[in-house]
């Protein structure tokens, strides 16, 4: 499973809105007879792909692995489940099953329903943190909302005079591009495109740019034109991209916009950069602009979820607290 996580990881940039899903053929001996990756958008799937690169092998003993559940639909292709079906495997591996309304169960049961022993569950949880943003999407209707800072250790994001450039090193900067090469659509305000003038194309990445999108208005000469202007409630913009088919949306707004999301709940899961760095005193600017709360017991409380290390920088990814968490702790 976890090398069918590997060839997925390698796709994430291109399948959207398709889930980046990948899948292995195990021999009866354990070795591996093929990988495959879903292709994107229009191209065959991660099953498909296995299959085809396993030629005319006779696969009655084969297990095939992957990471979410074959679908059973026709749809910009044919059904994966009539594949694995007609090339004759008997057994197929499951990490995620699909909470897509037209999968969402139907994939593993027209396999079993065909005499296939079917494993589902294997590994869910890393599973579901790789397919995070897909299966959010396909549960809510809405993308997945990933909001990045970058910031130095005693929390500040920019100078008093309003200076950012540049607080994180160059390898936690090509990380950001990356998020942004995953990310149908990056999202500032225009107090960000006033004080950064920021491009937010893909540069130090393998993917497409995303979309961009400014909270407010943005003039001629600014260079992240051409871009998308809403004014408005956020969450009607969110709903307007989830029903586009958006899977992931990542806001690199500044502070003012990073408060209003998080004060809504509109955000998924917290990307820090923190810089060994310290601005000291109260003059530079926060992470998060407005009124703290004011007392512990109001205190917001996220879990986490991942660190890792990026040069001299550190990158901690956070997401809220689930109602069974919260009552834990």
């Amino acid at each position: 499973m976890r090398a069918a996580m590997a060839a997925a990881g390698a796709v994430r940039a291109h399948t959207s809105p398709n889930p980046w899903v990948g899948a292995v053929l195990i021999d009866v001996d354990g070795s591996v007879i093929s990988t495959g990756a879903t292709a994107p958008p229009g191209g065959p799937h991660a099953e498909v792909v296995a299959l085809d690169a396993a030629g005319d092998r006779n696969l009655s003993e084969a297990v095939l692995v992957v990471t979410l559940e074959p679908c059973s639909h026709h749809g910009r292709t044919p059904p994966c489940t009539d594949m694995i079906i007609d090339r004759g495997v008997k057994r197929v591996v499951v990490g995620s099953v699909d909470p897509d309304p037209v999968v969402s169960g139907s994939g593993l049961a027209a396999l079993r329903s065909a005499g296939v022993e079917v494993l589902a569950g294997v590994l869910v949880d890393e599973v579901s943190e790789q397919l995070a943003a897909y299966l959010h999407h396909r549960r809510t209707g809405r993308p997945y909302v990933v909001l990045k800072m970058a910031a130095s250790v005693d929390g500040r994001v920019a100078a008093p005079d309003g200076d950012s450039v540049w607080i994180t090193g160059d390898a936690a900067r090509r990380d950001v591009h990356r998020l942004r090469a995953e990310s149908d659509v990056v999202i500032v305000g225009s107090g960000t495109v006033r004080d950064d003038d920021p491009l937010l194309t893909v540069r130090d990445a393998d993917g497409p740019d995303p979309r961009r999108i400014v909270l407010g208005s943005v003039g001629e000469q600014a260079r992240v034109n051409p871009c998308e202007v809403h004014r408005g409630d956020p969450a009607e913009l969110l709903d307007r991209l989830g029903a586009e088919g958006v899977v992931q949306v990542l806001v690199e707004g500044g502070p003012t916009v990073a408060a209003q999301w998080h004060e809504r709940s509109l955000i998924d899961r917290y990307v820090l950069y923190l810089a060994p760095a310290i601005f000291g005193g109260n003059r530079a600017r926060e992470m998060f602009a407005g009124e703290s709360v004011g007392s512990m017991a109001e205190l917001w409380r996220g879990s986490l979820v991942a660190v890792e290390r990026f040069g001299d920088d550190v990158r901690v990814d956070i997401v809220p607290r689930t109602d069974v968490e919260r009552h834990r702790h």
